[in-house]
């Protein structure tokens, strides 16, 4: 029962990720293409984490461990390109 409904919320995920690449490709500013890489991001991560609970394996849970601090770096990084111009002052 428990594989069954963890089947559907991958499934509800990978949708998720495939209309936030669709933004991402289509969004009509950069704030949006950026929410919309930080929402992928976020994505990635419940996804990673649902093939962990899936699998019974701890390796999932630091992988996502690591796309979330890259996550944040980088979204830190290109919001301050977007505000000045560039990153390293």
């Amino acid at each position: 029962m428990l594989n069954t409904i963890l089947v559907g919320v991958m499934f509800t995920i990978g949708l998720a990720l495939v209309l936030n690449f669709w933004v991402l490709i289509r969004g009509p500013e950069m704030a949006d293409r950026l929410l919309a890489l930080d929402t992928m991001y976020i994505n990635s991560i419940a996804m990673l984490l649902t093939y962990g609970v899936y699998t019974a394996s701890n390796l999932h849970f630091e992988a996502a461990l690591l796309i979330a601090m890259l996550g944040f770096v980088s979204t830190v990084a290109v919001c301050k390109y977007m505000l000045r111009g560039d990153i390293i002052e």
